[in-house]
């Protein structure tokens, strides 16, 4: 393969294009490894796109000439290589005649026309009344070759009209790239499985039984699928007697997860939906699942009282937190209650009010006399989960929690109030078991790899890489100009670097800004084959293996971990199909988060946009040339102030200090400044918010 360098000399380069709904597109420069190059661009002016959409692999051409931008090389495109989609959502329009969509994809700088042959030959989409305008439509483009002719597409499907709850979410989910329903072929499959799901008598035999082990599952209150459960068993010092290793009071504590693999079998219509699929999506008001409601809220599902077929981590841990043996397999369970992270919480804390109250919230029949059996069981889980949390934090571990926020909609969908989760105890003590056992998983897998000489293939990570030198050093500026220091040496910084930055700004204007600023520097976390740590969890061995109902790795994990467990053989092949999976299921991960990000961006404009006229609080939590951003206090809704709107000076932005500041009166906005501010408009097609300055 030619070097990057060759190509530049050879004035042809292949990539991946990004593209701005003016018509201007950029390549950005990478190594063989995967790494852009610091600095180098090119920059694609209008009419020079030549049908190259965003994301497009395509070759340009470079040009002799530079760009406004000296750091830019300039160029133009001179073949699209391969498509990134061809399919899009968009909203109907008729001008002079013809039938357009515009599409809700703001980085395409074209419409799409629907010509008047396609509308009358697609019986489906005669209809004028369907094709009205404002109606909102699913589209597939067809090949466009010729930039100086319309771009045209076909009418896949009519989705409704504009601004209608269903419509505007089956939308954002079309968008992404998934599909809301599933293939006929994938639920009669799924529908024969809840047919005979009774659990054999010889799939009993096949499994340890621990039906009679304290086991509950702690959830949202509005879940509907199961995962994990938690079990938990005290073993007495006498059981304990003649090890030689610890004389005290031992706990068997194990992580039992749905068994999805072993109804989603390799190969099967399921499997092929399940890894298309990649991942669950979680909109603000329904959830796009990876499986067929009948395996993931039923069949696979740990519903309480109910025999269930799981696959298990159990550890026996003592006093201090630390793992003194640890024990994988299938196994055959029953949850004895299924508690929310509220009803939960108020069992540990000894409020049995509370315990009623939640309980009823989620149509449990159980009394608080019920849930508040488990009280010595949950406080010493969550002690024990408070020791591996600090064992985390010790050995570099970032704390990055941050607020999250739900909306109460009324029948119709229209946000009636947005607020804050709490994030309680409980809901650490399930992260940090699950966290124990993904890498425990993880680390039984390397070394069963190891064992073999190192070059088995059967495995697949959670990876975070260490965060890029130049993202780093940009943060190290951004938080200077703040006020706040992070220690880097040459761009490199350590976890503990990090959290000493996090610990100078708790409770400070500035600390949801710099959490988001920090986040935003970091790798993301890939799936692969390829085992480099996690950096975010300083673990040296990490994996998903606890959620196969709504994330596809997890049952790869399954299948991968019970191979392992009976030292079946890999090949390369399977390392080549492992692979392949992880990066697929990466992008869908992202694709997911940018869905359920649209969704709810969508319902905070919807949300203010009934409060126009109003005046709310908010932080400063943007700023550029053109104006700066303000995020509302409770709602998180984020709106902009342009900066002509200001007042009667003349106002500059300073890149350096993220401030706009009055030419004459040196009135100064800076980052995490409190600001009162008015609603002034919102943009339902746009997800943005217009707002004014008030002053005191």
């Amino acid at each position: 393969m030619k070097s990057t360098q060759n190509k530049m000399k050879e004035k042809i380069i292949v990539g991946k294009i990004s593209t701005t709904a003016k018509g201007v597109g950029y390549l950005d420069l990478v190594s063989e490894t995967g790494k852009k190059i610091k600095g180098d661009s090119i920059y694609i002016d209008q009419g020079l796109l030549n049908t190259a959409l965003n994301g497009d692999t395509v070759e340009v051409k470079l040009r002799s000439k530079r760009s406004a931008d000296k750091n830019e090389k300039n160029g133009e495109v001179v073949r699209v290589v391969s498509r990134a989609k061809d399919t899009f959502v968009g909203t109907v329009d008729i001008k002079n005649g013809s039938t357009i969509v515009i599409p809700d994809d703001r980085k395409m700088y074209t419409n799409i026309t629907i010509t008047s042959e396609q509308n009358s030959k697609n019986g489906n989409f005669a209809s004028a009344q369907k094709l009205s305008k404002d109606t909102k439509v699913f589209v597939r483009i067809l090949p466009w070759l010729d930039p100086k002719k319309p771009l045209q597409g076909k009418i896949v499907k009519v989705l409704g009209k504009k601004g209608v709850n269903d419509v505007e979410m089956e939308s954002i989910v079309l968008e992404k790239g998934f599909n809301v329903g599933f293939p006929a072929p994938v639920e009669q499959e799924a529908t024969a499985i809840e047919h005979n799901k009774a659990i054999s008598a010889d799939e009993f035999r096949k499994r340890r039984d621990i039906r009679d082990v304290m086991t509950f599952t702690i959830d949202p209150f509005d879940a509907k699928d199961f995962d994990d459960a938690i079990s938990f068993k005290k073993i007495e010092a006498k059981e304990n007697a003649g090890t030689g290793a610890y004389s005290g009071t031992m706990y068997e504590i194990g992580v039992h997860i749905a068994d999805v693999s072993h109804y989603v079998r390799e190969g099967t219509a399921l499997d092929k939906e399940a890894v298309k699929r990649g991942c669950s999506i979680y909109l603000v008001d329904r959830t796009i699942p990876m499986l067929p409601e009948v395996l993931s809220n039923d069949v696979c599902s740990l519903n309480p009282h109910e025999d269930k077929l799981s696959f298990s981590a159990i550890f026996t841990i003592d006093e201090h937190a630390k793992i003194h043996s640890r024990w994988f397999g299938r196994t055959v369970m029953n949850s004895t209650h299924r508690f929310t992270y509220e009803t939960a919480q108020a069992v540990i804390d000894g409020d049995a009010k509370n315990v009623e109250k939640y309980s009823k919230k989620i149509q449990t029949v159980a009394s608080a006399e019920v849930g508040m059996k488990y009280h010595d069981e949950l406080v010493t889980l969550n002690r024990l989960a408070k020791l591996l949390q600090k064992e985390k934090f010790s050995k570099g571990a970032i704390e990055f929690d941050q607020d999250e926020i739900k909306f109460r909609l009324d029948q119709s969908g229209k946000p009636i109030g947005v607020y804050k989760v709490e994030r309680l105890d409980t809901h650490k003590l399930v992260e940090e078991y699950m966290l124990l056992a993904n890498r425990e998983v993880a680390k039984y897998v390397y070394d069963s790899i190891k064992k073999k000489g190192g070059r088995d293939t059967g495995a697949i990570y959670r990876i975070h890489d260490v965060p890029d030198k130049d993202k780093i050093t940009n943060l190290a500026s951004f938080v200077k100009a703040l006020g706040y220091e992070l220690r880097t040496k040459g761009g490199v910084v350590s976890a503990n670097d990090l959290n000493h930055l996090l610990d100078q700004i708790e409770g400070t204007p500035h600390e949801s800004l710099i959490r988001t600023a920090t986040i935003r520097s970091m790798q993301k976390a890939v799936y692969s084959t390829r085992n480099i740590g996690h950096f975010g969890l300083a673990f040296p061995f990490y994996t998903h293996f606890t959620s196969p109902i709504r994330r596809y790795p997890d049952l790869l994990v399954h299948r991968v971990l019970a191979k392992h467990l009976n030292d079946e053989p890999f090949g390369d092949r399977d390392a080549a199909a492992f692979q392949k999976i992880a990066e697929s299921s990466t992008e869908r991960e992202i694709n997911a988060s940018e869905a359920e990000r649209a969704s709810k961006k969508l319902k905070q404009v919807e949300y203010m946009s009934s409060h126009i006229g109003q005046t709310f609080t908010g932080t400063i939590s943007g700023v550029t040339n053109w104006g700066f951003y303000v995020e509302e206090k409770e709602t998180k809704c984020e709106g902009m102030i342009n900066i002509r709107s200001i007042g009667n000076d003349y106002y500059l932005f300073n890149e350096k200090t993220y401030s706009i500041v009055g030419e004459k009166t040196k009135e100064k906005f800076t980052l995490g400044d409190k600001v009162s501010f008015k609603v002034m408009g919102a943009d339902l097609d746009k997800k943005t918010l217009d707002y004014a300055l008030v002053r005191g």
